[in-house]
């Protein structure tokens, strides 16, 4: 067993004491983030299951492959449906324990190459998830701006939006406007996570589509039909 087979054995779902609908599930890039997010969340209707390390790309991957992968294993187990091969599974799938899977990870390269093989697994392995509308993004700030002379505080998702609000901040007023660059979701402080992260009602949040899932395969250069 290699290193990164044996982290992410270790990993644990943090669970939420109700499930079903309403439910959702987060998941969350290594045990820094998810100690932040378990901190915040709603403990009835919102779980989180860390990843360790890069996920298995399961996009050209066997079922077999899929299944002996240990992270692909705990989150079927977590969503209560056994098998992490779905779309072959001769069987109908038991109820879901959660009607959401919320993909949260940090704002950076590594996250977005992790958001990008989860996109690829559940498109090839569970589709159900995004033809329903039950597979979710979460965007993390990248930066917090602040400026000092008016109180105003923003938050922005990438460099160009970052810049764009630099501009709009320095013109209602004269000074610097402080920024803060996150490095992960560990850094981000509890009520900005809690805010643009966790909470349903605040969160900058959008469900995945087909459209996400052709952009990843044309990122890695990969055929929509196997």
């Amino acid at each position: 067993m290699n290193a990164g087979r044996h982290s992410q054995a270790k990993a644990k779902l943090i669970d939420s004491t109700q499930h079903g609908a309403g439910c959702e599930l987060f998941l969350v890039e290594g045990d820094s983030a998810a100690r932040s997010v378990a901190n915040v969340r709603d403990e009835c209707t919102q779980a989180v299951l860390p990843l360790q390390g890069k996920p298995l790309n399961a996009w050209r991957a066997d079922a077999d492959k899929v299944r002996s992968n240990i992270l692909y294993r705990q989150l079927a187990d977590a969503l209560g449906v056994g098998d992490p091969t779905l779309a072959s599974a001769p069987r109908p799938p038991r109820p879901l324990r959660f009607e959401r899977v919320v993909l949260l990870f940090d704002p950076d390269a590594d996250g977005v190459h992790i958001e990008a093989l989860m996109l690829l697994y559940f498109a090839r392995w569970m589709p159900t998830f995004i033809e329903c509308g039950q597979l979710w993004r979460v965007r993390a700030p990248m930066f917090t701006l602040t400026h000092p002379a008016t109180g105003e505080v923003a938050q922005a998702y990438s460099p160009p939006h970052r810049d764009a609000l630099l501009v709009q901040m320095r013109s209602s007023a004269s000074g610097d406007v402080q920024q803060h660059r996150h490095v992960g979701l560990g850094s981000l402080p509890p009520a900005v996570l809690r805010r643009y992260c966790i909470d349903p009602a605040t969160r900058v949040a959008r469900q995945v589509g087909q459209e996400d899932v052709d952009a990843v395969l044309a990122a890695f250069g990969l055929e929509e039909t196997l």
